[in-house]
């Protein structure tokens, strides 16, 4: 398994996917590609249940933005396809996924924690939310979708034109996030949903979740689902480029 990534099998076919890239989980080509093979794996060795988490404190903080900001229009284009591939692989699954909410999880550890089946949050001053409006990007359709379907329409439109980010107890009463526990609960209470539902009649059990999440999984596949040419072409923009440079000038002194 790759180095940004960590896998602990438990009983009942449910496997731990932990994101282990120091200090922050921040999202590069290395890591959603880690992660694209770490579920295509669980599927193939046949796991019933995923919980996907992080480390203390932080499930991810987003986007590697000093890395990613080194990408021409290729590299950008390739990993956004990656990415958003990597969306669909959790709203597709065939095992049941619970992102496990270890700490902070903003921008883009929020837009993966909207396609998986339960999001079990870490209790306490932790940051939450999609804020790409701020930094000069728009949010694709697919992930606008996936926002409505959990919070609501208007909500959703607050939410996005803001650029907002909440706080776990903000995020609970939104419905941004199921159930919040103590931080050091998270993947066990994780695990317990997943046996909980693992226990049900299987067929039934996984056949009903296929009609639920349908249109999640459907939105994917309409035209412009992932807008990609306005996303890179954004991201390039001159607006864009200078709020990312001063972001990754703030990162670099943190």
């Amino acid at each position: 398994m790759s180095d940004f990534i960590q896998t602990f099998d438990h009983g009942d076919g449910i496997r731990v996917i932990a994101l282990a890239r120091p200090p922050a989980n921040a999202l590069n080509p290395g890591m959603v590609s880690a992660l694209r093979q770490a579920l295509t794996q669980a599927s193939h060795d046949g796991v019933q249940g995923v919980v996907l988490t992080g480390q203390p404190g932080v499930f991810s903080a987003g986007l590697d933005v000093p890395e990613l900001l080194g990408l021409d229009e290729t590299g950008m284009r390739a990993f956004w396809t990656d990415f958003f591939g990597l969306l669909e692989q959790v709203a597709a699954s065939p095992m049941p996924i619970v992102a496990g909410l270890t700490g902070h999880s903003p921008a883009g550890g929020t837009v993966i924690a909207l396609f998986a089946d339960y999001r079990v949050q870490a209790q306490g001053p932790f940051q939450l939310g999609l804020n790409e409006v701020q930094v000069g990007l728009v949010v694709p359709p697919v992930i606008h979708e996936a926002l409505v379907r959990l919070i609501g329409e208007y909500p959703a439109e607050r939410h996005l034109v803001a650029g907002q980010m909440v706080n776990a107890q903000d995020a609970l009463a939104v419905g941004l996030v199921d159930e919040l526990v103590d931080p050091d609960e998270v993947t066990a209470r994780a695990i317990e949903w997943l046996k909980q539902h693992l226990s049900m009649p299987r067929t039934a059990m996984l056949t009903t979740r296929a009609i639920c999440r349908r249109s999640l999984i459907e939105n994917f596949q309409a035209p412009g689902a992932m807008d990609l040419d306005r996303f890179v072409e954004g991201w390039f923009s001159e607006e864009t480029q200078r709020t990312m440079q001063a972001l990754a000038k703030r990162l670099s002194k943190a």
